[in-house]
């Protein structure tokens, strides 16, 4: 049961420094940036308690498209198992129906319990690795394939390209997470045409490798190498189980598994996006 003395509301931006609070307690990697970005382009909801402190948030994430992403679900430790987790979530799924959007994301396996009920069901799996420092390995590119900078002018590019890989219309989210590390930002192209990307981010405890899409697991691997040689210090990313290559690489050069997450779909098997394609995503948080 609910506790009388909270309040539902919606979050808005001043309260960025609550919701941090509520991030970093179990130890999540989002800073203001990430917050005001979700908040900006989806429902945000929050209980607080009659003197203001937020205990827990519920969001949603929008793109152009058929589906969209429940993120942040968080309780704080004190208010945990009241639920509080489940209404925010119902909040979110009713506010998606409402906009005749399917709702999508990204679940711990404790998470995933909560979520089959509801009606989601599995699609795949990633796992996020972590390394202290990145490696400084840098492998040879692909035959034909040139690896560069991403910049303005190839930005409007990979917004098509992700199109199809992502299964919907990312660009907004692709814009904001290619002015958060731009060094780390690369495009590959084969004989004019692109075959693959990658992004980053900063984060609170380290710098976040993702999303990295590729036509094969080499390119993939050659623009990993690229983004990581534009990193100074702890980084993570969240890989798909189903890229052995990839995954083989980073066991090697000393990346640690740190958590598994369920990617899940409301009332549906099949994913959106191109698992094929996605090496790594966004982040739990942003699909």
């Amino acid at each position: 049961m609910i506790p009388e003395e909270l309040r539902r509301h919606r979050l808005t931006i001043d309260l960025i420094p609550d919701a941090l609070r509520l991030s970093e307690e179990p130890g999540w990697n989002q800073v203001a940036a990430d917050w005001c970005w979700m908040i900006e382009h989806g429902d945000s909801f929050g209980f607080s308690t009659s003197d203001g402190q937020l205990v827990a948030s519920g969001l949603t994430v929008r793109f152009n498209g058929t589906f969209a992403w429940i993120s942040m679900i968080l309780v704080t430790e004190a208010y945990r198992r009241r639920g509080l987790a489940t209404r925010l979530m119902q909040s979110c799924i009713e506010v998606l129906h409402q906009q005749n959007l399917v709702p999508a994301l990204d679940a711990s396996p404790e998470g995933r319990q909560v979520y089959l009920p509801l009606g989601f069901r599995d699609v795949y799996r990633t796992t996020r690795l972590f390394a202290p420092q990145p490696p400084t390995i840098n492998a040879p590119s692909p035959a034909k394939v040139a690896i560069a900078p991403m910049g303005e002018t190839s930005l409007q590019s990979i917004l098509t390209y992700d199109r199809a890989v992502s299964g919907t219309d990312r660009s907004e989210l692709l814009r904001h997470l290619f002015g958060r590390c731009k060094g780390a930002a690369a495009i590959a192209c084969r004989e004019g045409r692109i075959c693959g990307f990658v992004l980053a981010r900063d984060g609170r405890r380290c710098a976040q490798i993702g999303p990295l899409a590729a036509d094969d697991p080499e390119t993939a691997l050659v623009l990993l190498q690229r983004a990581l040689a534009a990193i100074d210090g702890p980084v993570c990313l969240d890989v798909g189980d189903h890229h052995l290559q990839m995954r083989a690489w980073l066991d090697a050069n000393g990346f640690i598994p740190v958590t598994p997450f369920i990617r899940m779909i409301e009332g549906r098997a099949e994913p959106f996006d191109d698992p094929r394609r996605v090496y790594v995503i966004a982040g739990p948080e942003l699909g």
